[in-house]
């Protein structure tokens, strides 16, 4: 597996920012499904998590089409980015613990708690704007 993108210190500093975010699956039917997220960055272990249940259309499409590429773009005023790769939803306690850790710190309190909470692990691999 070929080794995340490395960002620059600017870049990096953006995505600690607190903005929302669009998270892009693919519904079975090959359409696009677009929704507001928030997300964190981890650029040690090169993904993008975002927290979701798995009751929610973006889990499901993901969860119909194991290791589908998705893309999260964050944006504010003309600075944006947006990140692509392989996806895979979680609901193992330690990895959603992790997610739920990251998001709190980025966001400054906990994600919502809803029964079926997961974790929706990106593998980045290709990184436009910044």
């Amino acid at each position: 597996m070929a080794p995340s993108p490395r960002l620059s210190a600017e870049v990096e500093a953006f995505l600690d920012e607190n903005h929302l975010c669009t998270f892009t699956t693919l519904r079975p039917d090959g359409s696009p499904h677009t929704a507001p997220v928030r997300f964190t960055w981890d650029g040690d272990a090169g993904l993008a998590r975002v927290m979701t249940t798995v009751a929610r259309r973006k889990a499901r499409n993901l969860l119909a089409a194991p290791g589908s590429r998705v893309s999260v773009c964050q944006t504010a005023g003309w600075r944006w980015i947006t990140l692509e790769g392989a996806a895979e939803v979680s609901t193992d306690p330690d990895r959603v613990a992790e997610g739920i850790r990251r998001y709190t710190k980025r966001y400054w309190s906990p994600p919502p708690m809803p029964p079926g909470l997961a974790v929706v692990e990106i593998r980045v691999d290709r990184i436009l704007g910044g």
